[in-house]
């Protein structure tokens, strides 16, 4: 399943990319997760916990750094993950492109290729993902501009307290999905429009 998100942070392309790459600073900004361990620069461990449908899953997943151009503004990460209760796994690799944004600041385009497996596959239906990873992805956004900005500012207890402000709950996120689901089945109950406009 490929998955393509996009948004605007307020610093440059170097501090936005240095962040991205220090596990202790973008863990926390991701909704459901903790770090457990930094194996080393390139290497660490992680537990997330998502909801696929009505079944929540906890993941314990190894981040790798497989590449990183800090001239061209990108790296590749790959995450594989397995279900605490024997669920299934998950494997994603994410490419990363940074690229000053019109006005300031870096415009950021991540783009991930994801395959679920065991039972994880069978909930992981691609509108729930896409649903899913989409609010997700907007909180952990919001989550890195305010630890950037602060950052900015020398605001460091700021910094620190602004990946451990919105973790994402189970409820958050089914309301997301339904959101989706809502529109889909809107759009698709008025068709096309009349008079054969495509």
């Amino acid at each position: 399943m490929k998955l393509e998100h996009e948004f605007d942070v307020p610093a440059s392309p170097e501090a936005t990319l240095d962040t991205l790459l220090d596990a202790e600073h973008v863990v926390p900004c991701l909704p459901g997760a903790r770090l457990v361990e930094v194996i080393d620069d390139r290497t660490w461990k992680a537990e997330m916990t998502v909801k696929l449908g009505p079944v929540g899953m906890d993941f314990m997943n190894q981040v790798q750094l497989l590449a990183v151009d800090r001239a061209a503004g990108t790296a590749t990460l790959r995450v594989t993950g397995r279900d605490t209760r024997g669920k299934g796994g998950a494997q994603a690799t994410v490419d990363a492109r940074l690229a000053p944004a019109d006005g300031g600041g870096t415009h950021v385009r991540m783009d991930t290729d994801l395959r679920f497996s065991g039972q994880a596959a069978q909930l992981g239906r691609p509108n729930v993902v896409k649903d899913v990873s989409t609010r997700l992805v907007d909180e952990f956004a919001e989550c890195l501009r305010h630890r950037l900005t602060a950052q900015a500012s020398g605001d460091s207890a700021a910094a620190e307290a602004g990946g451990e402000r919105k973790p994402a709950s189970g409820l958050r996120l089914m309301w997301a999905a339904l959101q989706g689901a809502v529109v889909r089945l809107f759009r698709r109950a008025r068709g096309p429009a009349k008079g054969g406009a495509a």
